[in-house]
């Protein structure tokens, strides 16, 4: 008999955990035919526009009986824990209820973690929940005292970067033998392969031009404000390079308007959401992850698989180990003045033969979809 795989991850926006859940699932489900059946536990909505992809690789979907989504707010901090705060009230007794009528054998929860965390400290089930800890959780005594108390009847916490999991591990919040490393699933080769061919429209413009690409949403965590100023001054010494900044987000008019100050509006662009970032990256030579945190990135591992060089602050948790402490790339100082400057004309000083030195691609085969899928249920079928 196949044993249930719940997933509970109700996120406002496309963000990186978006990408996590779905991969995840869809590994869990296409190569644990056999021995595993997999849910997507749609809270308010939020998972209504994945129903198609959801049924081709057969995850089911459990409905809760309001839909909310598209009417909560979702940009800003104190919008988005509002919207989180009445997820958490409105689905407690929804949750609740399927976990004691359907009794599934896994949980795994990546996003508004404390509902079920709450619901497992005050009630005995059979189920064995997962805790997903991703980015940079603040370990601040509140949350360290939640998690102390969910200690004893959680089954298994992942994380996606081994600094990460030594951090955990330090903290002594949980039990040791109770924290793993589980990659993301990001790569899927055949999706890969499919994708770089695509045209990109209206890109001839850029032909005789060098192309730099940074992507993310356009939030204070992907630092762009820093990004752009530094490279606005690098592109002063190299005018043949341009910026291209994929993603959408809160802080667009405010970079929009560095932009404009800065006169760079012909040297950095702003190309919002794209749904297919390998066509766009098959175009460029150099990716810059200029983050304040960062897991490894969805990102960094699609433009390693893409060619791309890269170059990243060496910000936690996930970037220098990815990058093999720079053997793999560039790691600059996060943040510093002047340093992701220096970072691009170190670039332009290598040859050929020096970049083929940073042969990153055997990095990325933990990342695709199979690999997470022998390192989930490896997790799935410890007896802690």
């Amino acid at each position: 008999m196949k044993k249930s795989i719940y997933y509970w991850s109700p996120c406002l926006g496309p963000i990186g955990t978006v990408k996590s859940t779905v991969n995840s699932a869809i590994a869990a489900s296409t190569y644990g035919k056999i021995k595993y059946q997999v849910y997507i536990i749609n809270s308010c909505g939020e998972w209504d526009d994945y129903k198609h992809l959801f049924e081709s690789h057969n995850i089911k979907i459990i409905n809760f009986k309001y839909k909310f989504f598209h009417k909560l707010p979702k940009r800003g901090f104190l919008k988005s824990r509002f919207s989180y705060l009445l997820i958490y009230i409105l689905c407690f007794f929804p949750l609740l209820n399927l976990l004691k009528n359907s009794r599934p054998d896994f949980l795994i929860s990546h996003l508004i973690t404390s509902l079920p965390l709450t619901i497992v400290q005050l009630f005995k089930f059979k189920t064995k929940f997962i805790l997903r800890i991703s980015g940079m959780p603040k370990l601040n005594f509140l949350r360290k005292i939640f998690w102390k108390f969910a200690n004893k009847k959680l089954h298994i916490i992942t994380c996606p970067t081994k600094e990460l999991k030594l951090k955990l591990s330090k903290s002594e919040i949980f039990s040791k033998n109770k924290i793993h490393l589980l990659s993301d699933a990001i790569i899927d080769i055949k999706k890969f392969n499919q994708d770089k061919r695509e045209t990109v429209k209206n890109f001839e413009k850029f032909d005789k031009k060098r192309l730099i690409f940074a992507a993310g949403r356009l939030t204070k965590q992907k630092n762009f404000s820093y990004l752009i100023e530094e490279f606005i001054r690098f592109s002063k010494k190299n005018d043949d390079f341009i910026l291209i900044i994929l993603g959408e987000g809160e802080l667009r008019k405010n970079l929009e308007k560095l932009i404009i100050q800065k006169g760079a509006y012909n040297k950095v662009y702003l190309y919002g959401y794209v749904k297919n970032i390998y066509k766009y990256f098959s175009k460029g030579e150099v990716f810059i992850l200029s983050s304040l945190w960062e897991e490894v990135g969805f990102v960094m591992v699609e433009a390693a698989l893409s060619n791309l060089f890269i170059i990243s602050s060496n910000c936690p948790n996930g970037p220098s180990e990815f990058l093999n402490n720079g053997k793999n790339g560039i790691l600059y100082e996060n943040n510093k003045l002047g340093e992701l400057e220096k970072s691009l004309d170190l670039f332009c000083s290598f040859k050929n033969t020096n970049k083929d030195k940073f042969e990153i691609k055997r990095n990325i085969f933990p990342f695709t979809k199979f690999r997470h899928y022998l390192a989930l249920n490896r997790i799935l079928s410890l007896n802690n």
